[in-house]
Order: C-alpha cells, then sequence, then structure tokens
C-alpha cells in the first residue's frame, strides 16, 4: 500500500457523523512500568518481576464508571490479559468493549509490516481466547502511527480489526501527525475500517490536545472542559477521551533513573486525578467507541 494513497483519501472519505449526544470514553489497560516515559530504565524483561498495580487500580476504575452509569471501551494489553485475567472478565462483565492495545507495548513504528501484523493478531488472538467475546478495535501504544507507518491500517484490517484509535492529530515530542484528520475517516480504499483520532481543538490555526491523557491530568478542570464543550459546539461531533488506570495510583512505587521531564509528565498530579475523572463522568453522556462508532458507519 502506498502511504500517500491513504494521506490523500484522508480527506476524500470522512466517516459517517455519529449519534450526537454520545462521546467515547476510553481506557489504556497497562500498568504503571509499562508507560514508554520508563522504557529507558526499565526493560521488558524485568515487567514480570515489579509488583503489579493493575489489579486494585482497574478495580477502582470499573467502580468509578459503574456509579456513574457510564460504559466505555478498554484497550487492554495482552501481556495484562494473560497475567490477570480476571481483569479481562470483568472488563467484559461490566458491560464494557474489549479492545487490544497490542502484545507487549511496543511501539508500532518501531516494528515491520509482519511483525505488527504478528504482534496485532496474536493480541486479539489472546483477548477474545479469555474474554469469550470478538475484539474488533486497537490503539497503537503511544499513539506511534505516524507518516511514516501509515500500512498500520492495512495491517488492522487484514488481522481482523474494524476500527483503530490510534491517530492524535497535535504536534509533540513523541507522536502527531498534525495535518491528520482531526475527526472519524476511512484511511482504506474501498474498505469500511475506520481510524478515530483522539479529540483534539482546533484554535490559532493549529491542534491542541483535548481528548485526555498526561493533558487533562496537568491542566485545571474548567480549562480541559471548556476545549471539550468548544469542540462539540463548533464541530458538532463526538469527543474521544483517554486516560490509563495508573493516573489513579498515587501511591505507585517511584521509578529510579526516569528523567527530570518523564517524571514530571507521569508523577504530577496523581493525587488529583481521580476526583477530575469522577466530575468529568457526570459531565458528558458517555459510551463505548463499537456503539458508537460501528454503528454509525
Amino acid at each position: 500500500m502506498n502511504p500517500q494513497s491513504v494521506i490523500e483519501g484522508w480527506n476524500a472519505r470522512p466517516a459517517a457523523v455519529p449519534e450526537k449526544l454520545r462521546n467515547a470514553i476510553t481506557v489504556d489497560v497497562e500498568d504503571y512500568f509499562q508507560v514508554e516515559a520508563f522504557f529507558d530504565v526499565i526493560h521488558r524483561d524485568s515487567w514480570a518481576k515489579r509488583t503489579s498495580r493493575i489489579e486494585r487500580n482497574m478495580e477502582r476504575v470499573l467502580s468509578l464508571f459503574a456509579e456513574a452509569k457510564v460504559h466505555g471501551t478498554f484497550f487492554t494489553l495482552a501481556w495484562v490479559a494473560e497475567r490477570f485475567p480476571q481483569v479481562v472478565k470483568a472488563i467484559v462483565a461490566g458491560g464494557h468493549e474489549l479492545a487490544s492495545h497490542g502484545s507487549d507495548h511496543k511501539r508500532a513504528d518501531s516494528q515491520s509490516f509482519s511483525e505488527f501484523l504478528g504482534d496485532v493478531s496474536r493480541a486479539k488472538s489472546v483477548l477474545e481466547d479469555i474474554s469469550g467475546v470478538a475484539v474488533k478495535g486497537y490503539r497503537a501504544p503511544s499513539f506511534s502511527v505516524m507518516k511514516e507507518n501509515l500500512w498500520v491500517m492495512e495491517a488492522l484490517a487484514l488481522a481482523g480489526y474494524r476500527y483503530s484509535s490510534s491517530t492524535n492529530p497535535i504536534a509533540h515530542d513523541n507522536y502527531g501527525i498534525p495535518e491528520a484528520p482531526r475527526f472519524a475517516f476511512h484511511p482504506l480504499a474501498e474498505d469500511d475500517f475506520l481510524e478515530i483520532p483522539v479529540t483534539s481543538l482546533r484554535w490559532l490555526g493549529r491542534n491542541w490536545p483535548s481528548g485526555g491523557g498526561g493533558y487533562f491530568r496537568l491542566l485545571p478542570f474548567g480549562l480541559s472542559r471548556r476545549a471539550m464543550d468548544s469542540v462539540r459546539a463548533r464541530d458538532d461531533q463526538p469527543l474521544v477521551f483517554y486516560f490509563h488506570p495508573w493516573e489513579i495510583d498515587a501511591g505507585q512505587p517511584r521509578v529510579r533513573g526516569a528523567s527530570l521531564k518523564s517524571r514530571i509528565r507521569h508523577y504530577t498530579n496523581l493525587s488529583r486525578m481521580e476526583d477530575k475523572l469522577k466530575r468529568l463522568l457526570v459531565s458528558y453522556q458517555w459510551g463505548r467507541m463499537d456503539e458508537i462508532f460501528l454503528e454509525a458507519a
């Protein structure tokens, strides 16, 4: 596949606009030691030896969703699913969508086509075997779909996925395609496969992050809400929001040797995140990615 054909197709095949009143809330299910910010000081070979906090954090996240009567989409690592199958089963039992975050958090742009296809195919199989439900969606670790690896879309379609949420149309030092579409689109010719970007706000001639992650944790709640309200009012499109279970865990172990930038990004406002999420969950009508976007396709 010619990557340029994907770029040209972005403006040609926007997706149908889903039901207006619903927004998608998503969770990237990974542990605190699996984040890219710590890759230079924590090797994958050491993951199994570290004290996991994913069970307790996911239990709390699922409780928050249940209290707010919200269903969402959980992009889950196969590494987590294999070691904590009860987490996967709890996601499904709670009425949420189970989706894929790949096998072990390898960036999509660090793999070849065949390596990536094997990675996402294996993750899909693991999640489906444990859960007993079809896995339709995928999110690349660290939004690592860049201009250079747009073939990711074709690989995901070949692996049987129906949609991806792997692009973030902002400028960032680790990811982002600022000129990419801001809302759901069909990247492949003659295929209904969807790419659903995380929400961004168009302001002063550039795109600003407005769909969660570290920005939501670092910035005042009111500022984040104004940005999301603006997207809803100006663009008349659903929000796509994301966060991680470790972001509500202020008691997680501190990783030694990480850079100052990584520590600031990872640890700032952990103690405030749960209260901010509680406010967010009751501020909008939230739902699952598959029910919002695939039903409209």
